[in-house]
């Protein structure tokens, strides 16, 4: 019985390890990667692995995409009624508010995040697909287009753009997909997700979710593997109709020139290097200076500086620098590191070493130009955090620094915040503006006036006034400069996965006697 007992227990777990490693969906079937090969996942809080997923390549690129195409063009999706798309979006939302705990921690251990923020960010993929579902239940049948006369009936109607290759990032997995997939399927188009190969879990798990709630076969592929060899077939192949890619820099160009070959639609989110402008007015009472001040820590450091909205530049007005920098970086030097798991743990680890190392990297480059460290700046001592192995580092204020800083030019992705300092209020919008990047942008006053006239003048996609970090899903998100091209979410999020069709219609046809035949 002891012997039947074990044989069941290794069968089972054989079967566990075969799924795990089952994770790229083409044509409503999981499969291993045509090569065989595998990844392991590490848990970014310790350095270890705890999971094991199929790298594909170009070939498990090439099935994703047939099948997708195969998908749209014979399939029942793209002319299925809208309001039954959108019933599916409103059931996979209520399918992550049921899985919310579950997906939270994978979300947690997978990007190394608080426990708090992957419940957070669960929620806000839910509210991405039910935005998107209201959204097109809500559009009427076109736009009349009036042709000045009562014999012709003009109209511009939306279509779906048809396959669309989604490349999301590793710093927000879940969430970042919903705001592609989410408009994606809303249109009528199918499409093939490549996630980030270090974290790719959630995505698998909304792949799932898809399919639970009942999206054909075909409609959702997805193709675990890394961003050189999956990332750029679906970019360049000629059967996709358009790529939306949120990451890098460097790779968003290389997304864009392949893309070129084919002229196909390119959506692009690069990040940003975004600016926090406190006036001392913002700061005149104890209260309204702890709220500064609160804001500013949020802005820098929520998931470890991993955000491409992180408010890295803190540029103050000059008169109250020296208070503002020292309670910031006591305060910074206070936030509790550890696994995001853990209770009362306030910020993770960095997501990987390499990434431990570029943030390392540019704090040695600003102090070698000539930044005080005022927190922070180096790993954190073994004893001071659990687990000791993990990637984390410490959140760290350069103070005193210049815009020629590579530290203050560059995005770093990881926990560090650069202070500069002004005197003027056009002085101020020039440092914020002094960027090649224009994602997102804070400003912090009592005068309302000044508040308008600043943000008015701020070149970045989203400005905040007196807050930092909060987006609504029906309010577009996008940059200005390297931080990319098109918008995700509201109403331009949706258009982007659509192309417009101008339908004229006579309704009274006669010759026209051009020609005199």
């Amino acid at each position: 019985m002891a012997g039947q007992q074990a044989h069941q227990a290794q069968a089972h777990q054989a079967h566990q390890d075969q799924q795990a490693r089952q994770t790229i969906h083409v044509g409503g079937e999981w499969r291993a990667a045509v090569s065989g090969a595998t990844r392991e996942i590490l848990d970014p809080a310790d350095a270890k692995p705890f999971a094991v997923v199929a790298e594909g390549d170009g070939r498990d690129a090439d099935a994703a995409v047939a099948a997708a195409r195969h998908a749209f063009d014979t399939g029942e999706w793209p002319r299925t009624p809208v309001a039954e798309r959108a019933a599916l979006l409103r059931r996979v939302a209520d399918l992550l508010v049921r899985d919310r705990e579950e997906l939270g921690l994978l979300e947690s251990r997978d990007a190394g995040k608080t426990t708090e923020e992957g419940r957070v960010d669960i929620d806000c993929v839910a509210d991405a697909f039910r935005y998107f579902a209201d959204l097109v239940v809500g559009e009427g049948g076109g736009r009349v287009v009036d042709a000045g006369s009562d014999d012709i009936h003009s109209v511009v109607v939306h279509e779906p753009v048809g396959v669309c290759a989604l490349i999301t990032p590793w710093n927000y997995p879940l969430l970042q997909a919903s705001w592609k997939i989410a408009p994606a399927l809303a249109a009528g188009n199918t499409f093939v997700v490549k996630p980030s190969e270090i974290t790719p879990l959630t995505t698998v798990a909304l792949i799932r979710l898809l399919t639970e709630a009942g999206l054909p076969a075909g409609v959702a592929g997805l193709v675990t593997g890394p961003g050189h060899t999956v990332g750029a077939r679906l970019a360049e192949h000629p059967d996709v109709d358009l790529v939306s890619f949120t990451g890098g820099l460097v790779s968003g160009t290389k997304v864009a020139r392949a893309a070129a070959e084919t002229v196909k639609k390119v959506a692009l989110e690069l990040g940003g290097k975004n600016p926090n402008v406190v006036f001392a007015d913002a700061c005149a009472t104890d209260e309204s200076f702890d709220t500064a001040v609160d804001q500013a820590l949020n802005a820098a450091f929520i998931h470890s500086g991993q955000v491409c909205s992180a408010g890295s530049r803190l540029i103050v007005e000059e008169s109250v620098r020296e208070r503002f920098v020292a309670e910031l970086a006591r305060r910074a030097g206070r936030i509790r590191l550890g696994r995001g798991t853990e209770d009362g743990v306030e910020c993770g680890p960095l997501v990987s070493e390499g990434q431990r190392e570029r943030t390392e990297a540019y704090v040695a480059s600003a102090l070698a130009e000539g930044a005080v460290l005022r927190a922070g700046g180096r790993r954190p001592e073994p004893s001071d955090v659990r687990p000791a192995t993990g990637y984390f580092y410490e959140p760290t204020v350069l103070d005193q620094c210049h815009r020629e800083m590579k530290v203050v030019r560059e995005e770093v992705f990881g926990p560090v915040l650069t202070v500069e300092t002004f005197r003027t209020e056009d002085e101020a919008v020039a440092l914020a503006n002094d960027t090649e990047y224009g994602l997102a942008g804070a400003v912090w006053t009592a005068d309302a006036g000044r508040a308008r006239r600043v943000a008015g003048r701020l070149r970045h996609g989203t400005v905040w006034i007196n807050d930092f970090h909060p987006y609504l899903p029906q309010a577009e998100w996008g940059g200005f400069g390297k931080s990319g091209v098109g918008r995700e979410l509201g109403p331009a999020g949706l258009a982007e996965y659509r192309e417009s069709k101008h339908v004229y219609q006579n309704l009274a046809p006669r010759p026209v006697r051009w020609f005199a035949g």
